[in-house]
This record gives structure tokens, sequence and C-alpha cells, in this order.
């Protein structure tokens, strides 16, 4: 790593002593930390299309601002009761509006589709959708709605029809809904063209999917919900996209090139609507074929780019036009180590390499109208800030956020300005706007919402990995009136997997609010970001391949080491907490590093990968068939007569993400060791505890590890 990766090595968040009068409660800190101590924002910042003007909220959703760049002091430009009274409605905000162009907004109540006129003051019904409708999506004129119902694809036309598009009576036939468990970056299953044209959407037939149970026990008697889950190994979903011509209402197929279950992803359409590009990746996910079909006949055209790993191949990102008159496109691709950004002809050459960067794009962000500026957001040099850069069509890269944090960048249709809201270690919000010459213009700079409460401090140090080279980072959050002399027992706080960044240049360092609580009843917080996690480019998320858990654990323990380094740790008083592929980690370390920690909660913990879905459990570890020592070595039931100390599992009843195979598995095998664990279900809850019942959660992981942590 870089040794100038962390602009932030030895900071600490520091709250000023004077006023720190009251204590946080713990429901405050898990309920309150986007609620009562949301740092001042402008709320439902957007720019209006085909103007420099843009509007915000106030009062809650209940005002709708206008301002500009070069006049930031906003005016009303139209309150929600004047709205709500021409278009006979009862919206609580504007949350959600949708631009149709420069003096029109959609507002939606998940059902009923409205377009109101700011400057005609007049508004009318656009779509009024089913109940039952879910997915609902607006074409890119915002005048007509698709939606899914049960299983099959509808529209609402012109005259209020719905329109079938699919009416498929097998209900393994699914039209229109997300697909590969949401992998691959994929967020929706219908995509309209940019002339509203035609209608493209994903088709996947579950014929071949196992049934999985789960049980809602709201009814009398439990009832079971089956819901389909392809695990690792077993038959998985066959895709298609479909393509709908509104004008001839007719549907042509497309189908994989490979086989009928490799994935067809990231999905995009030419502006000149001509053609459809779709990444299709194989089955074993370690071959990448962007490819070019016929958007009228579905016509396969030829491949674009193709890209092939031993470890995997992951496309997120559709193919991005950065011209409205051109089919040239940017590729977003790792295949240098770090995500790039490439420029092609469509017909598949290589204009150029847009980045060469040493470190990683995340997404793009937009281009200028003209289309010869594309903006992205990236880590930087340092790993822990999201920036905003700038690259034009001939290579050369700008930096546009100069202050380092956690950036959220928007430009303006134009490329002329752009708005910037971020945070960093100091900075609890603050939000600019930016003008062509990068000046800064201060709209709105956040108070500390902390400065009554005690809190602790949060300081960010780098540690070697357990190759001796690689650097990590760590996160230790300190109670408020730590002292160096004393010896504190520490919650380590752990996720570890793939696509996850624990620590970040933020308020509050990436850090949940709860573990500031946890500190003030005297312990130490520690967090590491080790190698398996995101933003550091392909060879360290990588390394994890065929062997989860291995590498992840090795650096894990490079921590334990650094903190009983440390003088005022007592290393005899460690516990660990994690949830998903945290609760992977937790039960790994707890039985496969015995007498480490004295006290375990995993939630929600993969226990052995073979339970997991295909998707994303193939990408990491293979297949059992391919991987068998893989899969032993990590599964967690056979290291259970290792167990020393106290173990505490947690799962939501309903989890379709991660079952609740897993955790039962398990158990019965603690069982058969003569064991004792600790068990919590969560009923009627999924991957997760949300909500209210989520302060019982925190209460029941936290107090678990004050009363055994000793």
């Amino acid at each position: 790593m870089n040794k100038n990766l962390i602009a932030f090595v030895s900071f600490f968040f520091i709250v000023a002593a004077f006023g720190q009068t009251k204590k946080m409660t713990l429901e405050e800190s898990v309920m309150q930390q986007y609620r009562a101590f949301r740092p001042d924002q402008i709320l439902g910042f957007q720019w209006i299309p085909g103007t420099t003007k843009y509007v915000y909220f106030e009062e809650l959703g209940k005002k709708l601002m206008v301002a500009a760049p070069n006049n930031t002091k906003g005016k009303e430009l139209v309150s929600l009761a004047d709205v709500n009274a021409t278009l006979v409605t009862q919206f609580k905000s504007f949350w959600g509006i949708e631009w149709k162009d420069s003096s029109t907004f959609i507002l939606s109540d998940g059902i009923n589709y409205y377009q109101y006129n700011y400057v005609s003051k007049r508004g009318s019904l656009i779509a009024k959708t089913p109940e039952t409708a879910t997915n609902q999506t607006l074409n890119s004129s915002k005048n007509i709605v698709a939606f899914t119902e049960a299983n099959n694809l509808y529209y609402i036309d012109n005259t209020n029809s719905k329109v079938a598009i699919t009416a498929d009576t097998n209900a393994n036939i699914v039209s229109g809904q997300t697909y590969a468990r949401s992998e691959f970056g994929i967020s929706g299953g219908i995509f309209w063209s940019p002339k509203s044209t035609y209608l493209a959407f994903y088709q996947k037939d579950e014929t071949d999917v196992a049934d999985y149970p789960l049980l809602d026990i709201t009814e009398t008697p439990g009832k079971l919900m089956n819901i389909k889950y392809p695990m690792i190994g077993q038959k998985s979903e066959k895709p298609k996209v479909g393509i709908y011509n509104l004008a001839n209402k007719k549907t042509i197929f497309i189908t994989p090139n490979g086989k009928s279950d490799s994935y067809l992803t990231n999905l995009s359409w030419t502006p000149d609507e001509q053609f459809i590009l779709i990444a299709e990746v194989n089955r074993e996910q370690n071959d990448m074929s962007l490819n070019l079909y016929n958007a009228a006949t579905g016509t396969y055209i030829q491949t674009l780019v193709n890209e092939r790993n031993d470890r995997w191949v992951e496309p997120e990102h559709p193919a991005f036009f950065p011209s409205g008159s051109s089919n040239n496109f940017v590729w977003m691709s790792e295949k240098d180590g770090f995500q790039n950004l490439y420029y092609y002809s469509i017909d598949g050459k290589l204009i150029r390499q847009l980045t060469i960067n040493k470190f990683v794009t995340k997404s793009i962000l937009g281009s200028n109208d003209k289309g010869t500026e594309i903006y992205f957001e990236a880590t930087g040099p340092d790993a822990t800030n999201t920036l905003a850069y700038k690259v034009d069509t001939r290579g050369k890269q700008t930096l546009l956020t100069k202050t380092n944090g956690t950036h959220t960048v928007l430009p303006s249709y134009d490329g002329k300005y752009f708005f910037d809201e971020y945070s960093n270690a100091t900075t609890p919000s603050k939000s600019l706007l930016l003008n062509a010459s990068l000046t800064e213009t201060v709209l709105v700079e956040s108070t500390n919402k902390y400065k009554d409460y005690t809190m602790g401090t949060a300081e960010i140090n780098l540690i070697k990995s357990a190759d001796d080279t690689t650097q990590l980072v760590t996160r230790l959050i300190k109670p408020s009136n730590f002292d160096p002399k004393k010896k504190y027992p520490v919650l380590v706080y752990v996720y570890g997997g793939p696509h996850a960044q624990m620590i970040t240049n933020s308020y509050l360092s990436g850090a949940n609010l709860w573990m500031y609580w946890m500190a003030e009843q005297g312990y130490l917080v520690f967090t590491l970001d080790n190698r398996g996690s995101e933003n550091r480019g392909f060879d360290f998320e990588s390394i994890i391949h065929g062997r989860l858990g291995v590498h992840e654990m090795d650096d894990q323990m490079k921590g334990v080491e650094y903190l009983k380094s440390l003088p005022y740790v007592d290393g005899n008083r460690l516990a660990v907490h994690g949830w998903s592929y945290g609760g992977f980690m937790t039960t790994s370390l707890m039985l496969r590093k015995p007498g480490t920690f004295t006290t375990g909660v995993a939630g929600g913990p993969v226990t052995d990968w073979k339970y997991y879905e295909a998707m994303y459990g193939e990408r990491y570890m293979d297949t059992p068939a391919e991987n068998q020592k893989g899969f032993d070595e990590a599964n967690t039931l056979n290291y259970v007569k290792n167990l020393e100390g106290k173990l505490l599992l947690i799962h939501g009843t309903v989890d379709d993400v991660v079952v609740m195979q897993h955790n039962f598995a398990l158990v019965k095998k603690f069982i058969e060791a003569e064991k004792q664990v600790d068990f919590f279900p969560y009923p009627m809850h999924k991957h997760n505890v949300g909500g209210k019942d989520r302060v019982h959660l925190m209460r029941k992981v936290l107090q678990y590890v004050i009363d055994n942590n000793k």
C-alpha cells in the first residue's frame, strides 16, 4: 500500500469537552444516527433538466425550493399544499420526484403517477397501476409506466389502459424482475430504450431451481412460503432478455450464446436505439463477453470486449454512452488490476484507455452535454476516500474534489457546475457548488450534532497484513474518559468479505453510532479491513478465491496481535461480533482460532458455503465438485469441537439471503459434540433485523458481550 494511502493515519475524532453533558442511550445510538443526529444538508438536491437551476426541499419535503449557482439564495418554487390542491392528492412530501422536462415533474404514491407543471400550475394523472403492481419503471419520456404483477410484465399506455407484454401461466417463468439474486450490479429488470420505442426486460426460467421453504408464523396454522434459491453447484435459473416493440406489440428474445445458465448482465441501449449491449458471464464466472445485438431482431452481431481471469470476472456496470449522438461507449474494467475506464467504438475497437489509475474507479457520474468529458467517482490514492474526477475523451484527467473525504457529486447537465456534499473525519457534512474553474460556493456546513453528548474518539492506523507487506487500515474507538494507564476489554467488529469497506474517511470514520455507545461502557471497539474487502484493487480482493476465511482470518489475527501490543488493551478480554459474512468470520475465528476470543456473537452467519446461493458463492469458491478441499476448509461445522468461550448465534427466521439452515446445521453439530452454545431467532425478520426490533437486537448482542467477556 502506498505510504500516503491514509491521509488521516492518526487523527482523532474529537468532541470538545465543554458542553458534554448528556449520556447517549443505546436506543439513540441505534435509531437516531441518521435521524436526530443527521447532519445539516441540502435535502433532495436535483438539477432541473436543460438548465443550471436546481431544486431542493425545505420543511421536511413540504416545500420545493429553487436556486442557481449565480444566486444560491433559494426561493419557493411550489408548495406541497398547492400541488395537492391541484392534483386532488395527499402527498406527504416531495421525496422521490422525477423531472419530465424543465418545467414539469412527476410524483407518485407507488400506485398513481402524476405530472405537475410549476409554470402553468396545472397537473394530471399519467397512470394508475394496480395495487399489486411492483417494479414500476417510467419510460424516458416520463409518460408510460411499466410494471410487474405476479410473474408477468405490463405497462399503462397513454390512454391509461393496461397492456400485457407477457402472459405466462407458468409461475416459474418470471418477467421484468431483477434476476441473478441482484449480483453483477443488477438492480432492476425493466429497461426502456432512450426514445421509448422498445422495452427490454429480463425473463428468467426458474423451473429447475429448487424451492426453499420459509415459515410464516403469523397465520394459524403456520404456512410455508417457498422461495426459489439456487444453491452452489445446483441447477440455476435460465435467463433471456426480451425486447418488446411498442408499435407492433411483438416481443423477440435474446438467449445466452454460451450455456443456458450463463448470466446476462449489465444491459444497455445505444443512444440511437439500434443496438443492445449485454455482458454475458459464464456460470463459472471466469469469462465475460460484452455482446452486441440488433435491437429490432435480437440478432447477435459481435463480441465487443472479452475478458478472462482464473479467479473471476465480475462486470458491475453497464456500458456508458457519453454522447447522445454517438454510439461510442465507455466500459469499466479491472483487467489491469484496478477498475479503470476504457473508450470503445461500437464496432469493438478500443479508442483509448481513458484512465490508468492505480486506484479504484467506483462509478460513472455522467458526462457533459457534448460528450467530451466523463465524470466519475474513485478512491484516489487513499482508499478510504471517495473523490470525484473528470476525464476527457483524450484521456486528460482532473481531480474535481480538492478535500479528502467521502464525496457525493452531481454534475449539472452541461457539466459547468457540480454539486458536492462530503464529510470527513473532522467535517460532519459540507454542501458546495463548484463551477468550471472548481471555485467553491458553500451552501450548508453542518454543526456537530453530538456536541452535547459524551463521545469517545476514533483513531485510524495502518498495520501490516499477514503477508508482512500489504498495509491494512484499522479503526480503534476509545471511550471519552480513556485512561492509557488502564487495561480495557475489546470488541472486534468484523465483516471481512468482498464488496464491503468498514473504514472510510467520513464522519465517525464509517462506524455505527452504537460502537461509540459501547466505548462509553468501558470498551475499545476495533475494526480492520482485511484482504478480501473492497476498494483496494483486484489482487487485494481476489486473494480469497477458493479459500474463503483463510487470509481474512490471518489478517484479523494480525489485528489481534496489534491490539495485544497496546499497553492499555486487556489481551485476555477480547470479543468478536459480525453479521452475514461477518457472522461467518466470527464463527470461523471462534472455532479455528480457539482461545483468542472469550466471546463471539454471530448474526446470520454462513456456516457451510454449499448452502449459499450460486451467483455469489461460485464466484468466490467455485463448486464442491471443483473445490471440495476449499469447502471443507471453510466449513465451520468441521471445527465445533474446538469451541472455547461463549458463542451466541442469531438468525432471522425468514432470512432469504443466508437461509436459516446454516445456523441450524451448526447448532446440530454443537449438540452432537456436546458443546453448549446460545441461539436466538428473530421471528419474521429477513437477513437483518430492522425497525424498532433493531434496538432489541443490539441490546442482545452488546449485553451478551458485556456479560461474558470476562
